[in-house]
């Protein structure tokens, strides 16, 4: 089994949004097309799934879990900018 890697900007954005009040999960390990992060705020649900750049894409896992999802609302985010965009 090979090691989940993690995007370089994870734990600056995973920061951010502590200090602007989410409880936050890291699902990062979990793989198999499940988004990086769970986070909540005001009784809503997010999946964060997060890229380094706009030319980072979806892998075909990642774009599977995402069709199959019935629940949360699901955000692709690359900077503390898309957080604050929330």
């Amino acid at each position: 089994m090979r090691a989940r890697r993690v995007d370089v900007n994870q734990k600056d954005i995973v920061v951010a949004l502590r200090q602007l009040g989410f409880s936050v999960t890291d699902l990062s390990a979990v793989g198999k097309g499940c988004p990086d992060l769970l986070a909540g705020k005001h009784g809503v649900t997010y999946l964060f799934e997060i890229k380094r750049d706009n030319k980072a894409k979806f892998t075909p896992q990642q774009i599977e879990w995402q069709n199959g999802w019935k629940g949360g609302i699901f955000v692709r985010i690359e900077s503390i900018d898309d957080v604050l965009a929330l």
